[in-house]
């Protein structure tokens, strides 16, 4: 199986590619716009910022190249909020994948911390991604904006209020956490979407 990590200008690719090598899969870490055509598996990994990201994407032009992908793909974090319709950090238009908009936290209390930091649960999971859970997992998250409840939510969490912490449309999977900082549940869910 060809795995490949999307490497452009706000990855977390090691970290990824390290947890991807605990399952004893190995993957390539390329922006080669073929080679990620041609693998059976994607990744789209992110940590960053949305409004220079997508105009890294757009100029090298993979962008286009995400959006066509026809085998499974994974995005994280910062690349499951690109894959949506518009974010408010940078007010920038995203890939579109997801039609839904990326919003920034406002806190209600002076207790609400933003970014949201650390680990918190998964709750009212569905899709493939979590086969074999239970109701409520415990993931790590880094994030100051989120994806509100949609029509492609496949898990929730709540962090002042309910959000998506994982998207699915056909082919396209996405997690709001890191699957590759979340311990054995995190590597259980990499596992899942190798499976896929």
């Amino acid at each position: 199986m060809k795995i490949v990590i999307v490497k452009y200008n706000a990855g977390n690719v090691c970290s990824v590619d390290y947890a991807l090598k605990r399952l004893g899969a190995e993957a390539i870490i390329t922006a080669d716009k073929e080679k990620i055509l041609s693998a059976d598996k994607v990744i789209f990994p992110g940590v960053g910022e949305a409004k220079t990201t997508m105009e890294y994407l757009r100029k090298t032009g993979l962008d286009g190249v995400i959006k066509s992908l026809r085998q499974p793909v994974l995005g994280i974090c910062l690349g499951m909020q690109l894959m949506c319709r518009y974010s408010e950090e940078g007010e920038v238009d995203c890939l579109r994948i997801f039609d839904v908009d990326v919003k920034r936290f406002s806190p209600l209390v002076h207790t609400d911390k933003v970014p949201h930091m650390g680990w918190n649960t998964i709750n009212r999971m569905n899709g493939h991604l979590f086969d074999g859970f239970k109701e409520k997992e415990y993931v790590y998250f880094v994030h100051s904006y989120y994806v509100p409840i949609c029509d492609f939510t496949a898990s929730e969490t709540d962090y002042i209020q309910s959000f998506s912490s994982a998207l699915n449309k056909d082919n396209f999977y996405a997690t709001q956490f890191h699957p590759e900082k979340s311990g054995k549940v995190g590597e259980q869910i990499l596992a899942n979407f190798l499976k896929i």
